[in-house]
Protein backbone atom coordinates (compact mmCIF):
# COMPACT_ATOMS: atom_id res chain seq x y z
CA UNK A 1 0.00 0.00 0.00
CA UNK A 2 1.47 3.62 -0.67
CA UNK A 3 0.80 6.05 1.49
CA UNK A 4 0.11 8.49 -1.39
CA UNK A 5 -2.77 7.23 -2.82
CA UNK A 6 -5.80 8.47 -1.45
CA UNK A 7 -9.72 6.96 -2.46
CA UNK A 8 -10.33 9.58 -4.90
CA UNK A 9 -8.94 7.51 -7.66
CA UNK A 10 -11.30 4.86 -8.90
CA UNK A 11 -11.19 1.73 -11.11
CA UNK A 12 -13.28 -0.91 -12.42
CA UNK A 13 -13.85 -3.38 -14.85
CA UNK A 14 -15.07 -1.49 -17.66
CA UNK A 15 -15.68 -4.43 -20.67
CA UNK A 16 -18.83 -6.64 -19.76
CA UNK A 17 -18.47 -10.43 -17.68
CA UNK A 18 -17.07 -13.22 -19.67
CA UNK A 19 -14.55 -14.15 -22.27
CA UNK A 20 -13.69 -12.34 -24.82
CA UNK A 21 -10.88 -10.93 -27.01
CA UNK A 22 -10.32 -7.54 -25.03
CA UNK A 23 -10.79 -6.71 -21.50
CA UNK A 24 -10.29 -3.36 -19.89
CA UNK A 25 -10.13 -1.88 -16.65
CA UNK A 26 -10.26 1.90 -16.30
CA UNK A 27 -8.77 3.37 -13.48
CA UNK A 28 -9.39 7.54 -13.02
CA UNK A 29 -8.12 9.99 -10.38
CA UNK A 30 -5.26 11.97 -9.21
CA UNK A 31 -3.00 8.60 -9.10
CA UNK A 32 -4.24 6.83 -11.46
CA UNK A 33 -1.11 6.86 -13.44
CA UNK A 34 0.56 6.35 -10.26
CA UNK A 35 -0.82 3.13 -9.89
CA UNK A 36 -0.81 2.30 -13.30
CA UNK A 37 3.46 2.61 -13.32
CA UNK A 38 3.97 0.32 -10.02
CA UNK A 39 1.92 -2.36 -12.18
CA UNK A 40 3.43 -2.05 -15.70
CA UNK A 41 6.44 -2.08 -16.94
CA UNK A 42 6.58 -1.05 -20.71
CA UNK A 43 8.32 -3.80 -23.25
CA UNK A 44 10.44 -0.15 -24.65
CA UNK A 45 11.59 0.76 -21.37
CA UNK A 46 9.19 3.55 -21.50
CA UNK A 47 8.16 5.63 -18.46
CA UNK A 48 4.68 6.00 -18.57
CA UNK A 49 4.80 9.23 -16.12
CA UNK A 50 6.71 11.38 -18.33
CA UNK A 51 5.24 10.17 -21.33
CA UNK A 52 1.45 11.11 -21.22
CA UNK A 53 -1.28 10.84 -24.22
CA UNK A 54 0.19 7.75 -25.31
CA UNK A 55 -0.75 4.07 -26.18
CA UNK A 56 2.37 1.85 -24.25
CA UNK A 57 3.00 -2.00 -24.92
CA UNK A 58 3.98 -4.35 -22.35
CA UNK A 59 3.14 -6.64 -18.76
CA UNK A 60 1.60 -6.26 -15.94
CA UNK A 61 2.83 -7.62 -12.69
CA UNK A 62 1.49 -8.33 -9.28
CA UNK A 63 3.35 -6.92 -6.10
CA UNK A 64 5.00 -10.53 -6.37
CA UNK A 65 6.54 -10.06 -9.36
CA UNK A 66 4.47 -12.22 -11.12
CA UNK A 67 3.60 -11.70 -14.69
CA UNK A 68 -0.18 -11.07 -14.75
CA UNK A 69 -1.00 -10.29 -18.82
CA UNK A 70 0.41 -8.89 -21.73
CA UNK A 71 -1.35 -5.77 -22.11
CA UNK A 72 -1.93 -2.08 -24.25
CA UNK A 73 -1.58 0.58 -21.33
CA UNK A 74 -3.49 3.99 -22.61
CA UNK A 75 -2.71 6.83 -20.58
CA UNK A 76 -4.60 10.02 -20.96
CA UNK A 77 -3.81 12.91 -18.70
CA UNK A 78 -6.44 15.50 -17.14
CA UNK A 79 -8.34 17.29 -18.47
CA UNK A 80 -8.07 15.54 -22.27
CA UNK A 81 -9.58 12.54 -21.09
CA UNK A 82 -13.78 11.36 -20.51
CA UNK A 83 -13.55 12.03 -16.98
CA UNK A 84 -11.30 15.37 -17.35
CA UNK A 85 -9.08 13.96 -14.85
CA UNK A 86 -5.69 11.31 -15.46
CA UNK A 87 -6.98 8.25 -16.59
CA UNK A 88 -5.73 5.21 -17.22
CA UNK A 89 -7.07 1.61 -19.19
CA UNK A 90 -5.69 -1.11 -19.30
CA UNK A 91 -6.40 -3.12 -22.25
CA UNK A 92 -5.83 -7.06 -21.21
CA UNK A 93 -7.27 -10.49 -22.17
CA UNK A 94 -10.72 -10.88 -22.01
CA UNK A 95 -10.75 -13.22 -19.78
CA UNK A 96 -12.08 -13.20 -15.78
CA UNK A 97 -9.35 -13.85 -14.20
CA UNK A 98 -6.58 -12.15 -15.58
CA UNK A 99 -8.99 -8.59 -15.32
CA UNK A 100 -10.01 -9.60 -12.01
CA UNK A 101 -6.04 -9.84 -10.85
CA UNK A 102 -5.06 -6.54 -12.62
CA UNK A 103 -8.42 -5.50 -10.42
CA UNK A 104 -7.40 -6.69 -7.16
CA UNK A 105 -3.64 -5.10 -7.45
CA UNK A 106 -4.82 -1.71 -8.38
CA UNK A 107 -7.09 -1.97 -5.52
CA UNK A 108 -4.19 -3.35 -3.24
CA UNK A 109 -2.40 -0.22 -4.33
CA UNK A 110 -4.83 2.34 -2.68
CA UNK A 111 -7.52 2.55 -5.78
CA UNK A 112 -11.05 2.28 -4.91
CA UNK A 113 -13.75 0.06 -6.92
CA UNK A 114 -16.23 2.41 -8.66
CA UNK A 115 -19.73 3.07 -8.09
CA UNK A 116 -22.50 2.65 -10.97
CA UNK A 117 -21.89 5.39 -13.02
CA UNK A 118 -19.08 7.29 -11.18
CA UNK A 119 -16.80 8.00 -14.64
CA UNK A 120 -19.57 9.44 -16.02
CA UNK A 121 -20.39 11.51 -13.12
CA UNK A 122 -16.87 12.82 -12.41
CA UNK A 123 -17.26 14.00 -16.26
CA UNK A 124 -20.14 15.82 -14.98
CA UNK A 125 -19.22 17.42 -12.22
CA UNK A 126 -15.54 18.23 -13.62
CA UNK A 127 -17.40 20.36 -16.59
CA UNK A 128 -16.52 17.52 -19.02
CA UNK A 129 -19.84 17.40 -19.71
CA UNK A 130 -23.49 18.47 -18.74
CA UNK A 131 -26.43 16.27 -17.60
CA UNK A 132 -28.43 16.07 -20.35
CA UNK A 133 -25.27 14.56 -22.39
CA UNK A 134 -23.92 12.70 -19.29
CA UNK A 135 -27.57 10.59 -19.91
CA UNK A 136 -27.22 10.67 -23.55
CA UNK A 137 -24.46 7.92 -22.39
CA UNK A 138 -26.35 5.00 -21.32
CA UNK A 139 -28.68 5.61 -23.50
CA UNK A 140 -26.25 4.74 -26.42
CA UNK A 141 -25.25 1.78 -24.80
CA UNK A 142 -28.69 0.34 -24.31
CA UNK A 143 -29.60 1.91 -27.44
CA UNK A 144 -31.73 -1.48 -28.74
CA UNK A 145 -32.48 0.47 -32.83
CA UNK A 146 -30.52 2.18 -34.99
CA UNK A 147 -33.07 4.73 -34.71
CA UNK A 148 -32.81 4.88 -30.78
CA UNK A 149 -28.95 4.56 -31.38
CA UNK A 150 -29.00 7.57 -33.87
CA UNK A 151 -31.15 9.56 -31.54
CA UNK A 152 -28.90 8.97 -28.22
CA UNK A 153 -26.07 10.07 -30.68
CA UNK A 154 -27.13 13.53 -31.44
CA UNK A 155 -27.62 14.08 -27.57
CA UNK A 156 -24.28 12.71 -26.68
CA UNK A 157 -22.91 15.38 -29.53
CA UNK A 158 -24.80 18.14 -27.46
CA UNK A 159 -27.83 19.31 -29.72
CA UNK A 160 -30.24 19.16 -26.91
CA UNK A 161 -27.76 20.72 -24.56
CA UNK A 162 -27.42 23.73 -27.10
CA UNK A 163 -31.30 24.04 -27.14
CA UNK A 164 -31.58 24.12 -22.91
CA UNK A 165 -28.83 26.55 -23.12
CA UNK A 166 -30.42 28.66 -25.67
CA UNK A 167 -33.43 28.62 -23.78
CA UNK A 168 -31.49 29.60 -20.92
CA UNK A 169 -29.15 32.58 -22.23
CA UNK A 170 -32.70 33.89 -23.23
CA UNK A 171 -34.29 33.35 -20.19
CA UNK A 172 -31.01 34.90 -17.92
CA UNK A 173 -31.09 38.33 -20.22
CA UNK A 174 -34.79 38.63 -19.70
CA UNK A 175 -34.72 37.47 -15.62
CA UNK A 176 -31.72 40.33 -15.22
CA UNK A 177 -33.57 43.48 -17.46
CA UNK A 178 -37.05 42.60 -15.34
CA UNK A 179 -34.18 42.74 -11.76
CA UNK A 180 -32.68 45.61 -13.21
CA UNK A 181 -36.13 47.23 -13.10
CA UNK A 182 -36.98 46.02 -9.75
CA UNK A 183 -33.50 47.27 -8.50
CA UNK A 184 -33.49 50.95 -10.20
CA UNK A 185 -37.22 52.04 -10.51
CA UNK A 186 -36.48 55.78 -10.16
CA UNK A 187 -33.72 55.27 -12.18
CA UNK A 188 -33.74 57.18 -15.62
CA UNK A 189 -33.42 53.67 -17.77
CA UNK A 190 -35.11 52.97 -20.99
CA UNK A 191 -38.13 50.40 -20.69
CA UNK A 192 -36.87 47.10 -19.56
CA UNK A 193 -39.68 44.86 -20.02
CA UNK A 194 -40.56 45.99 -23.72
CA UNK A 195 -42.41 44.53 -26.51
CA UNK A 196 -38.91 43.08 -27.57
CA UNK A 197 -38.10 40.95 -24.55
CA UNK A 198 -41.92 39.40 -24.46
CA UNK A 199 -41.45 38.41 -27.78
CA UNK A 200 -38.33 36.68 -26.79
CA UNK A 201 -39.95 34.83 -24.43
CA UNK A 202 -42.40 34.23 -26.35
CA UNK A 203 -40.58 32.24 -28.78
CA UNK A 204 -38.86 30.67 -25.77
CA UNK A 205 -42.03 29.31 -24.42
CA UNK A 206 -42.74 27.72 -28.16
CA UNK A 207 -39.42 25.91 -28.25
CA UNK A 208 -40.10 24.88 -24.69
CA UNK A 209 -43.51 23.41 -25.74
CA UNK A 210 -41.83 21.93 -28.94
CA UNK A 211 -39.49 19.94 -26.45
CA UNK A 212 -42.28 18.90 -24.36
CA UNK A 213 -43.65 17.48 -27.33
CA UNK A 214 -40.79 15.03 -28.38
CA UNK A 215 -40.90 13.68 -25.02
CA UNK A 216 -43.29 11.03 -26.01
CA UNK A 217 -40.98 9.64 -28.91
CA UNK A 218 -37.75 9.85 -27.21
CA UNK A 219 -39.01 7.97 -24.05
CA UNK A 220 -40.61 5.26 -26.81
CA UNK A 221 -37.39 4.81 -28.71
CA UNK A 222 -35.42 4.53 -25.21
CA UNK A 223 -37.68 2.13 -23.23
CA UNK A 224 -39.72 0.75 -25.79
CA UNK A 225 -42.86 -0.66 -25.52
CA UNK A 226 -45.12 -4.36 -24.83
CA UNK A 227 -47.55 -5.69 -26.93
CA UNK A 228 -49.82 -8.30 -25.63
CA UNK A 229 -50.99 -10.70 -28.00
CA UNK A 230 -54.65 -11.83 -26.56
CA UNK A 231 -57.80 -13.37 -28.10
CA UNK A 232 -59.57 -16.41 -27.48
CA UNK A 233 -57.54 -20.39 -28.15
CA UNK A 234 -56.54 -21.49 -31.47
CA UNK A 235 -56.98 -17.43 -33.59
CA UNK A 236 -53.24 -17.61 -34.50
CA UNK A 237 -52.02 -15.65 -31.51
CA UNK A 238 -48.61 -18.07 -31.61
CA UNK A 239 -48.45 -18.01 -35.63
CA UNK A 240 -48.58 -14.28 -35.43
CA UNK A 241 -45.78 -14.39 -32.91
CA UNK A 242 -43.96 -16.28 -34.84
CA UNK A 243 -44.54 -14.02 -38.29
CA UNK A 244 -43.41 -11.17 -36.28
CA UNK A 245 -40.07 -12.53 -34.80
CA UNK A 246 -38.81 -13.95 -38.45
CA UNK A 247 -38.31 -17.12 -36.19
CA UNK A 248 -40.30 -20.23 -34.92
CA UNK A 249 -39.86 -19.41 -30.91
CA UNK A 250 -43.25 -20.17 -30.05
CA UNK A 251 -45.34 -23.57 -30.43
CA UNK A 252 -48.41 -24.20 -33.25
CA UNK A 253 -50.55 -26.21 -33.17
CA UNK A 254 -54.38 -27.07 -34.12
CA UNK A 255 -55.37 -27.96 -30.26
CA UNK A 256 -56.67 -25.17 -28.56
CA UNK A 257 -54.46 -24.17 -25.71
CA UNK A 258 -51.43 -24.94 -26.77
CA UNK A 259 -50.00 -22.04 -25.37
CA UNK A 260 -49.79 -22.09 -21.46
CA UNK A 261 -47.65 -19.62 -20.45
CA UNK A 262 -46.63 -16.20 -21.86
CA UNK A 263 -43.57 -15.61 -24.14
CA UNK A 264 -41.74 -12.42 -24.48
CA UNK A 265 -39.17 -11.69 -27.21
CA UNK A 266 -37.98 -8.11 -28.69
CA UNK A 267 -38.85 -6.82 -32.06
CA UNK A 268 -38.17 -3.79 -33.83
CA UNK A 269 -41.23 -1.79 -35.07
CA UNK A 270 -39.96 1.00 -37.57
CA UNK A 271 -37.09 2.09 -35.40
CA UNK A 272 -39.08 1.66 -32.07
CA UNK A 273 -38.45 -1.82 -29.81
CA UNK A 274 -41.25 -3.44 -28.72
CA UNK A 275 -41.21 -6.39 -26.28
CA UNK A 276 -43.87 -9.06 -28.07
CA UNK A 277 -46.03 -11.15 -25.53
CA UNK A 278 -47.55 -14.52 -26.80
CA UNK A 279 -50.48 -15.34 -24.12
CA UNK A 280 -52.28 -18.15 -23.48
CA UNK A 281 -55.88 -18.24 -25.32
CA UNK A 282 -58.78 -16.60 -22.97
CA UNK A 283 -61.26 -18.93 -22.21
CA UNK A 284 -63.18 -20.55 -19.08
CA UNK A 285 -61.38 -23.51 -18.55
CA UNK A 286 -61.33 -26.26 -15.45
CA UNK A 287 -57.16 -27.34 -16.52
CA UNK A 288 -55.58 -26.17 -13.47
CA UNK A 289 -52.32 -25.08 -15.83
CA UNK A 290 -54.37 -23.50 -18.88
CA UNK A 291 -56.41 -21.41 -16.22
CA UNK A 292 -53.05 -20.34 -15.01
CA UNK A 293 -52.16 -19.48 -18.32
CA UNK A 294 -55.37 -17.59 -18.73
CA UNK A 295 -54.87 -15.60 -15.69
CA UNK A 296 -51.26 -14.41 -16.74
CA UNK A 297 -52.62 -13.49 -20.10
CA UNK A 298 -55.05 -10.73 -18.09
CA UNK A 299 -52.40 -9.42 -16.28
CA UNK A 300 -50.21 -8.95 -19.49
CA UNK A 301 -53.01 -7.17 -21.12
CA UNK A 302 -53.07 -4.98 -18.71
CA UNK A 303 -49.99 -4.12 -18.50
CA UNK A 304 -49.21 -3.55 -21.93
CA UNK A 305 -48.89 -0.40 -23.83
CA UNK A 306 -50.71 -1.78 -26.62
CA UNK A 307 -53.13 -4.72 -27.26
CA UNK A 308 -52.95 -6.72 -29.85
CA UNK A 309 -56.78 -8.53 -30.09
CA UNK A 310 -57.03 -11.24 -32.46
CA UNK A 311 -59.98 -13.30 -33.75
CA UNK A 312 -60.77 -15.54 -36.88
CA UNK A 313 -61.75 -13.54 -39.64
CA UNK A 314 -62.84 -16.80 -41.09
CA UNK A 315 -65.58 -18.18 -38.63
CA UNK A 316 -68.30 -16.09 -36.87
CA UNK A 317 -67.44 -13.96 -33.73
CA UNK A 318 -68.38 -16.29 -30.87
CA UNK A 319 -69.33 -15.65 -27.72
CA UNK A 320 -66.11 -15.93 -25.89
CA UNK A 321 -64.57 -13.13 -28.56
CA UNK A 322 -67.41 -10.80 -27.06
CA UNK A 323 -66.48 -11.99 -23.58
CA UNK A 324 -63.03 -10.81 -24.36
CA UNK A 325 -63.41 -7.51 -26.52
CA UNK A 326 -66.06 -6.05 -23.24
CA UNK A 327 -62.94 -7.20 -20.65
CA UNK A 328 -60.78 -5.22 -23.08
CA UNK A 329 -62.70 -2.31 -23.52
CA UNK A 330 -63.19 -1.81 -19.74
CA UNK A 331 -58.97 -1.48 -19.91
CA UNK A 332 -57.65 2.46 -20.62
CA UNK A 333 -54.95 0.96 -22.79
CA UNK A 334 -54.84 0.86 -27.02
CA UNK A 335 -56.52 -1.97 -28.19
CA UNK A 336 -56.03 -2.92 -31.89
CA UNK A 337 -58.19 -5.80 -33.50
CA UNK A 338 -56.52 -7.94 -35.62
CA UNK A 339 -58.71 -10.43 -38.04
CA UNK A 340 -56.42 -13.24 -38.36
CA UNK A 341 -56.68 -16.00 -41.28
CA UNK A 342 -58.31 -13.95 -44.02
CA UNK A 343 -56.49 -16.70 -46.23
CA UNK A 344 -58.99 -19.07 -45.26
CA UNK A 345 -62.00 -16.96 -46.82
CA UNK A 346 -63.83 -17.54 -50.36
CA UNK A 347 -63.60 -14.33 -52.36
CA UNK A 348 -66.87 -13.77 -51.95
CA UNK A 349 -66.91 -13.79 -48.11
CA UNK A 350 -66.64 -10.52 -46.20
CA UNK A 351 -65.21 -10.21 -42.78
CA UNK A 352 -66.98 -10.64 -40.32
CA UNK A 353 -68.71 -6.95 -38.67
CA UNK A 354 -68.47 -5.79 -35.61
CA UNK A 355 -72.24 -4.57 -34.69
CA UNK A 356 -72.09 -7.51 -32.07
CA UNK A 357 -69.03 -7.13 -30.56
CA UNK A 358 -68.11 -3.73 -28.60
CA UNK A 359 -64.96 -3.05 -31.19
CA UNK A 360 -66.58 0.88 -31.87
CA UNK A 361 -63.38 1.99 -30.16
CA UNK A 362 -60.69 -0.76 -31.75
CA UNK A 363 -58.57 0.35 -35.15
CA UNK A 364 -58.46 -2.90 -36.97
CA UNK A 365 -56.07 -4.78 -39.29
CA UNK A 366 -56.76 -7.45 -41.44
CA UNK A 367 -53.74 -10.54 -41.68
CA UNK A 368 -52.75 -13.66 -42.51
CA UNK A 369 -49.86 -14.95 -39.86
CA UNK A 370 -49.63 -18.13 -41.94
CA UNK A 371 -49.20 -16.72 -45.25
CA UNK A 372 -47.62 -12.80 -43.85
CA UNK A 373 -50.72 -11.01 -45.68
CA UNK A 374 -51.12 -7.91 -44.13
CA UNK A 375 -47.94 -8.25 -41.71
CA UNK A 376 -46.08 -5.30 -42.94
CA UNK A 377 -48.73 -2.90 -43.41
CA UNK A 378 -49.65 -3.86 -39.44
CA UNK A 379 -45.94 -3.11 -38.41
CA UNK A 380 -46.51 0.27 -40.32
CA UNK A 381 -49.97 0.93 -38.39
CA UNK A 382 -48.74 -0.11 -35.43
CA UNK A 383 -45.62 2.02 -35.16
CA UNK A 384 -47.45 5.03 -36.25
CA UNK A 385 -50.46 4.41 -33.95
CA UNK A 386 -47.89 4.36 -31.26
CA UNK A 387 -45.94 7.47 -32.23
CA UNK A 388 -49.12 8.90 -32.86
CA UNK A 389 -48.76 12.71 -33.67
CA UNK A 390 -45.81 13.34 -31.52
CA UNK A 391 -43.28 11.97 -33.94
CA UNK A 392 -39.97 14.01 -34.57
CA UNK A 393 -36.70 13.27 -36.72
CA UNK A 394 -34.36 11.32 -34.42
CA UNK A 395 -31.92 14.09 -35.68
CA UNK A 396 -33.66 16.75 -34.20
CA UNK A 397 -32.81 17.55 -30.41
CA UNK A 398 -36.02 15.48 -28.35
CA UNK A 399 -36.26 15.24 -24.52
CA UNK A 400 -35.81 10.98 -23.64
CA UNK A 401 -36.78 10.50 -20.04
CA UNK A 402 -39.87 11.57 -18.24
CA UNK A 403 -37.79 13.87 -15.81
CA UNK A 404 -36.77 15.69 -18.68
CA UNK A 405 -40.22 16.02 -19.73
CA UNK A 406 -41.91 16.85 -15.87
CA UNK A 407 -38.84 19.86 -15.89
CA UNK A 408 -39.70 20.98 -19.20
CA UNK A 409 -43.64 21.22 -18.26
CA UNK A 410 -42.98 23.24 -15.65
CA UNK A 411 -40.40 25.63 -16.84
CA UNK A 412 -43.34 26.24 -19.67
CA UNK A 413 -46.26 26.78 -17.79
CA UNK A 414 -43.91 29.32 -15.17
CA UNK A 415 -42.99 31.13 -18.62
CA UNK A 416 -46.64 30.80 -19.86
CA UNK A 417 -47.70 32.11 -16.52
CA UNK A 418 -45.57 35.34 -17.04
CA UNK A 419 -46.37 36.06 -20.59
CA UNK A 420 -50.16 36.13 -19.57
CA UNK A 421 -49.73 38.32 -16.97
CA UNK A 422 -47.32 40.98 -18.16
CA UNK A 423 -48.82 43.65 -16.93
CA UNK A 424 -47.59 42.55 -12.92
CA UNK A 425 -45.03 44.31 -11.49
CA UNK A 426 -41.17 43.30 -12.80
CA UNK A 427 -41.01 41.55 -8.97
CA UNK A 428 -43.83 38.81 -9.79
CA UNK A 429 -42.65 38.71 -13.29
CA UNK A 430 -39.58 37.68 -12.39
CA UNK A 431 -40.35 34.79 -9.55
CA UNK A 432 -41.97 32.90 -12.95
CA UNK A 433 -38.92 33.32 -14.89
CA UNK A 434 -36.88 32.26 -12.23
CA UNK A 435 -38.66 29.00 -11.93
CA UNK A 436 -38.92 28.68 -15.55
CA UNK A 437 -34.67 28.78 -15.43
CA UNK A 438 -34.34 26.52 -12.37
CA UNK A 439 -36.65 23.97 -14.26
CA UNK A 440 -34.32 24.00 -17.26
CA UNK A 441 -31.46 23.97 -15.06
CA UNK A 442 -32.64 20.41 -13.94
CA UNK A 443 -31.88 18.86 -17.18
CA UNK A 444 -28.54 20.45 -17.44
CA UNK A 445 -27.62 19.55 -14.08
CA UNK A 446 -27.49 23.01 -12.73
CA UNK A 447 -30.43 22.87 -10.33
CA UNK A 448 -30.86 19.25 -10.10
CA UNK A 449 -31.34 17.44 -6.62
CA UNK A 450 -28.52 15.31 -5.74
CA UNK A 451 -31.10 12.56 -4.66
CA UNK A 452 -31.76 12.93 -8.31
CA UNK A 453 -28.55 12.48 -9.72
CA UNK A 454 -27.59 9.88 -7.59
CA UNK A 455 -30.60 7.95 -8.88
CA UNK A 456 -29.72 9.03 -12.27
CA UNK A 457 -25.62 7.70 -12.40
CA UNK A 458 -26.96 4.55 -10.38
CA UNK A 459 -28.85 2.92 -13.44
CA UNK A 460 -25.33 3.11 -15.32
CA UNK A 461 -23.00 -0.13 -15.88
CA UNK A 462 -19.86 -0.39 -13.15
CA UNK A 463 -16.92 0.79 -15.27
CA UNK A 464 -19.24 3.97 -17.11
Amino acid sequence: MIDAFNEDTIVAISTPPGEGGVGIVRLSGVCAIEIAAHLFVSSRGRDIQKEKQRVFHGHVYDSDGHTLDEVLLHVMAAPHSYTAEDVVEINAHGGRVPLRAILDECLALGARLARPGEFTRRAFVNGRMDLSRAESVIDLIHAQTRAALSAANVAADGALSQALYELRDILADALARIEAAVDFPEEDLPELVDDALLDGLRRAHKRMVELVATADTGILYREGVSLAIVGKPNVGKSSLFNALLRDTRAIVSAQPGTTRDRLEETITLEGIPARLIDTAGMRNTEDEVESIGVERARNAAQQAGMILFMVDASAPYSKEDALIAEELSSLEIPVMLLRNKVDLMNEMDTVPGGDSLPLEHFSSCNISAKTGAGLHELEHRLATTLLGNTACSVDAPMLFRAHQKDSMRRGAVSLARLLDNTTLSPEFLAVDLREALHAIGEITGETTPEDVLDRIFSSFCIGK
